[in-house]
């Protein structure tokens, strides 16, 4: 069994690319998360300190990706990755990190990354 907790279209304006016009903006890039957890006690108990708090990883990684400056959304997504491993101990995650109209022509240019914990 694999419960997810699931964080969709989670919109951050940053510092990301290699070409100096884009070191000078802020551009949006979005985030979406499934996060393994065992949410099965947290269902039985009807308590949050049971649950992974969402909220705190969406608020954790805004506040990162608004202060981070990368050149590759690869970089950034790997940031974001170990934050959620790392600080909120999910055992294994799905990031998709998307920088839409980076391409001309196309809506949307993304990575996807699976990590679990070392």
């Amino acid at each position: 069994m694999r419960d997810l907790v699931v964080i969709e279209g989670l919109e951050v304006r940053t510092v990301i690319g290699i070409y100096d016009w884009e070191r000078e903006i802020r551009q949006t890039v979005r985030l979406d998360l499934e996060m393994a957890w065992d949410i099965s006690k947290a269902a039985a108990k009807d308590n949050i300190d049971d649950a992974l708090d969402y909220k705190a990883v969406a608020k954790r990684l805004i506040a990162h990706v608004e202060q981070a400056s990368y050149g590759l959304i690869e970089a950034l997504a790997e940031s974001c990755a170990r934050i959620v491993l790392n600080e909120f101990g999910v055992p294994w995650l799905r990031l998709k990190l998307s920088k839409p109209g980076a391409v001309r022509g196309s809506e949307n240019v993304a990575v996807v990354i699976e990590r679990t914990q070392a």
